[in-house]
């Protein structure tokens, strides 16, 4: 259990790295992982720091990486990751890379902005073209209308001609029908196109703006236009405006302007729109050919840059870290850098061996020196994780990190979190489905770990998978002991229980017409003297009392459970004190507490197990009640004073003892303590006024004066601090050991919660399917089984999964970790590029 049951040996060590080997020896470091470095310069600026200016290359490149991975993913290329980690290139490497980031980069640029500008150009000759056709068609449709007028129409055309009198339109003739038909040379107009949503708002603006005097027509554009700025697909209409005057083509074009609709020219005689539209088609073409050629060099240039983008990437990380590393280092005068890190103890050959590594890879003739430092700082906490562990570490240390040194929950973590939840979860056929769920996601790993899952909820389950495995198997084993599968019950090994023995008058008849029977065990076969194999017997599943015959069960186990995971607690407390040589907390508080929680908690756990054990069947009647029995042992009441049955000879002494024990302990853990601290000072005060006279000790205070300038001083001892905090934790505790027993019957509640939501389920759904017959039947059990699976998903599985891993979680924190955890550390955070390549910590 080594390193995960406690946090690895840490030491603080000090490096003497040459300035031409210190980049590759890092290098080496950060390959290796095992190194966090301490900052040395903490008073200069980030922008006044040695090694800036390479700091700000590498974001210069990494930047233009960056862009080109932008261009790469716009063209929906594949980047090639073959799980290759290259190593940290020199620094004379990084004015080559430079020179081919910046290359490829102004390509690149050079590529787009022909692109966009020919896309452009496209855009508009397609628009034109479009506005050519369009335009056409209104001039062909108002010339025919010319001859399509009925006789009405003709005979106001025919007085105009010989009164002259102007002529009264109503709003549905149309204002270009007799005017625009005897004069093209009286009306002027503008085409343009116009984004779809416009169209509306544009049409409203002109009418307003020109009163009524212009006319306005448009269609759609069938064909998508591809903006050359953004890519995107957009929807475009042709209009036209006639008009009349200068001032209002002056208005009807500021408006265009206002909508951002693109203006073309358009001529007023066919002939003229016919040989323009033939010149746009021929350029058309021309520029498609361009447009082709142009793409094909931009896919070429980006497939070359997708096959290497990765190791590009990561090899710029890596240079980007090492300089952002040795900004941390201090520079003395003969020019050796000098470096301040902790590192695991038992590491520490791999550490030199690294650094020589670096040194031969540098060429340098000086090796780098590397020693042990003494320090009172409190080192960092570093548990080494696996895949499999790392998920419940991940747990604990989202409580707090540990103290360097102390018991790491962890490893036993790995058993209780997943026993707790399934306590509360417990059911064969739930488990069986999260098991499954788990496994395929186990088994599946290497696929999800080359790709990483950009949904924050699957990330965070595919992280916890071997936690959600062992919550399932769990799971599949406490329903297996509540015997439950989706809520029935599964007589494998045969009921304990004989309804015949009861030796009703005519069984057949009695039974068909009583669907209650009462079972008395005390009757002779009626219970056969042997309990179920193993777990709870089937027939208490059609009982009527079977909730009450369960919560008492499951409520008594869950008094069980939390006192002997709070006895753990405690004995990792021990073992605490016990490492760290404190013998006063060990006397003066663990030891009483220890009494205190077992004359409480673990005396009520022992007649538990007694009245299981000793106490028959046929005594089920005369049974004490535990909790009265409790009771009366703090009201210091014997058992026969009230004419009721006491539970064992002699109770009524042995309670007595154990209150005397539970009141002794209170005074011992809160006066022992402050009472041998508050002696260890003065003895510590009499010992320095007996060893030095007056005149000593102001002749080394005066000397120390300045040697002692600006280091904080040792605490004096405060007698009132240390009895109030001794206070709080003594009241702290013993209200703790009945809360958090209390605590732990959400185990009881959220399990028959569980069963009983689930039983409703089956009931209320998967019955309604399954107790209909015949060809009817078939087809809603179809249906309503998968009604049934989707309720019992999103229901049972994930939302009570979800209520049952935060009260398992709120048990180890509170009830579990508060015996014997501080969870005051900080974790270890090496210098390792695996973890900046990943993205698990900032550069």
């Amino acid at each position: 259990m080594g390193s995960l049951f406690r946090s690895e040996e840490m030491c603080l060590a000090q490096l003497y790295l040459q300035s031409e080997a210190a980049f590759a020896c890092v290098s080496e470091l950060g390959e290796l992982g095992l190194a966090q470095f301490r900052d040395l310069n903490p008073d200069v600026n980030a922008f006044q720091r040695k090694f800036v200016n390479e700091v700000r290359r590498c974001d210069d490149m990494e930047r233009k990486l960056r862009f080109l991975e932008k261009e790469v993913k716009k063209d929906n290329l594949a980047i090639d990751d073959t799980g290759e980690n290259p190593p940290a290139p020199l620094p004379r490497e990084m004015i080559d890379m430079e020179n081919k980031f910046d290359k490829l980069e102004t390509e690149m640029k050079s590529v787009n902005s022909n692109q966009e500008a020919l896309k452009k150009n496209f855009l508009e000759l397609t628009e034109l073209k479009h506005i050519l056709r369009k335009t056409q068609q209104f001039f062909e449709q108002i010339i025919l209308t010319k001859y399509k007028k009925n006789n009405n129409q003709a005979a106001l055309y025919q007085q105009d001609q010989e009164t002259h009198v102007p002529q009264q339109y109503d709003d549905e003739t149309p204002l270009i029908a007799s005017e625009f038909s005897r004069s093209f040379n009286r009306f002027g107009f503008v085409a343009g196109v116009l984004m779809r949503d416009k169209i509306s708002a544009f049409e409203r603006v002109i009418w307003r703006a020109c009163r009524g005097n212009v006319f306005l027509r448009y269609t759609e554009i069938e064909a998508e236009l591809e903006d050359p700025h953004t890519g995107d697909k957009v929807n475009k209409y042709v209009f036209i405006v006639f008009f009349q005057g200068d001032q209002l083509k002056s208005r009807i074009k500021k408006i265009c302007t206002g909508f951002r609709a693109t203006l073309y020219p358009c001529p007023e005689t066919p002939q003229e729109r016919r040989e323009i539209a033939l010149g746009v088609m021929t350029r058309i073409e021309d520029l498609q050919t361009v447009l082709n050629q142009t793409a094909d060099h931009r896919r070429m240039v980006l497939s070359q840059v997708a096959l290497n983008i990765r190791v590009w990437l990561i090899k710029v990380r890596k240079i980007k870290a090492i300089y952002h590393t040795l900004n941390l280092f201090n520079v003395n005068i003969e020019k050796c850098l000098i470096a301040e890190c902790w590192c695991p103890v038992v590491d520490i050959d791999r550490i030199q061996l690294a650094l020589r590594r670096g040194t031969e890879l540098s060429g340098s003739s000086v090796p780098s020196i590397m020693q042990q430092m003494q320090t009172k700082e409190n080192p960092p906490t570093y548990n080494q994780t696996d895949k499999f562990t790392s998920g419940f570490q991940a747990i604990i240390d989202a409580f707090g990190v540990s103290n360097y040194r102390e018991v790491n929950p962890a490893p036993f973590t790995i058993i209780t979190f997943p026993f707790l939840f399934a306590v509360m979860f417990g059911d064969m056929g739930h488990g069986l489905l999260m098991f499954l769920f788990a496994l395929y996601l186990v088994l599946k790993e290497n696929r999800y770990m080359k790709h990483k899952p950009e949904d924050e909820i699957f990330k965070m389950m595919f992280d916890g998978r071997y936690l959600i495995l062992l919550m399932g198997l769990f799971s599949i084993y406490t329903g297996f002991l509540y015997n439950e599968c989706f809520s029935r019950s599964i007589n494998i090994f045969g009921t304990s229980w004989n309804v015949r023995a009861m030796n009703f008058t005519d069984n057949d008849v009695f039974l068909a017409t009583n669907p209650v029977v009462t079972l008395d065990p005390n009757k002779p076969g009626v219970f056969r003297g042997y309990p179920y194999f193993y777990g709870i017997d089937p027939i208490w599943q059609s009982a009527e009392n079977k909730i009450t015959v369960q919560n008492s069960y499951k409520m008594k186990n869950a008094v069980l459970m939390g006192f002997a995971q709070m006895i753990f607690g405690l004995s990792l407390a021990f073992c605490n004190r016990r490492h760290f040589k404190d013998k006063l907390t060990l006397y003066c508080e663990l030891l009483p507490q220890l009494l205190f929680l077992c004359a409480l908690i673990g005396y009520l756990c022992m007649c538990i197990l007694y009245k299981w054990s000793v106490w028959t069947v046929a005594q089920s009647n005369t049974a004490p009640s535990l909790l009265i029995g409790l009771i009366d042992m703090y009201m210091l009441t014997d058992p026969k004073s009230n004419n009721r049955v006491p539970l064992y000879t002699g109770q009524y002494q042995v309670q007595i003892f154990l209150v005397i024990v539970t009141v002794l302990c209170v005074p011992w853990m809160f006066l022992s303590k402050p009472y041998i601290l508050y002696k260890r000072s003065k003895q510590k005060k009499g010992v320095r006024l007996d060893s030095q006279s007056d005149d000593d000790v102001a002749i080394l205070h005066h000397e120390n004066n300045d040697a002692n300038y600006g280091k904080q001083e040792p605490e004096s001892f405060d007698m009132s601090e240390v009895i109030i905090y001794q206070a709080i934790h003594t009241i702290e505790f013993c209200l703790s050991c009945i809360s958090h027993t209390a605590s732990y019957l959400r185990l009881w509640a959220l399990s028959l919660a569980h069963s009983e939501l689930s039983e409703v389920l089956w009931s209320m759904v998967m019955h309604t399917g399954l107790a209909t017959s015949g060809t009817s039947g078939a087809i809603l059990s179809f249906f309503v089984f998968w009604f049934f699976s989707s309720l019992t998903v999103s229901i049972l599985l994930v939302m009570e999964g979800l209520s049952a891993f935060l009260h398992a979680i709120r048990l180890h924190w509170v009830e579990f970790q508060s015996k014997f955890y501080k969870g005051e550390g900080y974790i270890f955070s090496p210098f390792s590029f695996t973890l900046i390549v990943e993205g698990k910590v900032e550069e």
